[in-house]
């Protein structure tokens, strides 16, 4: 698994999705308080809802923006709480297509594409 992961999500109906073939997922939502931590993360970003990148890792990198702190799990996903925004959201099970198991941080940079 790699220590860096790189996602494109986009808004399809309405919803906030991402596709990752290498791993399997396509239109994979964001759900429970995560779509709106995005919104909240990428609301100066005029075309967002079209597309923009997530670079995200178990361990700090250079320039990340914010940091999820685990809470607890439920129903084969996992809470996180984001101190930044003020905001709890949850993370399904396709986090398991990332990381062996719910990393206790998860550091979190968004940008617009370029």
């Amino acid at each position: 698994m790699n220590s860096i992961n790189i996602i494109a999500p986009y808004k399809y109906e309405g919803v906030w999705v991402f596709d990752d073939p290498k791993v399997g997922l396509v239109r994979e939502p964001f759900v429970m308080g995560i779509d709106e931590m995005i919104d909240a993360a990428t609301e100066a970003y005029p075309d967002a809802d079209k597309g923009f990148t997530i670079i995200f890792a178990a361990r700090p990198f250079p320039g990340y923006s914010f940091k999820l702190e685990w809470r607890r799990p439920e129903y084969d996903g996992n809470w996180y709480y984001c101190e930044a925004l003020n905001m709890e959201g949850w993370l399904c099970p396709a986090l398991q297509r990332y990381f062996e198991k719910p990393p206790t941080e998860i550091y979190v940079r968004a940008q617009e594409k370029k």
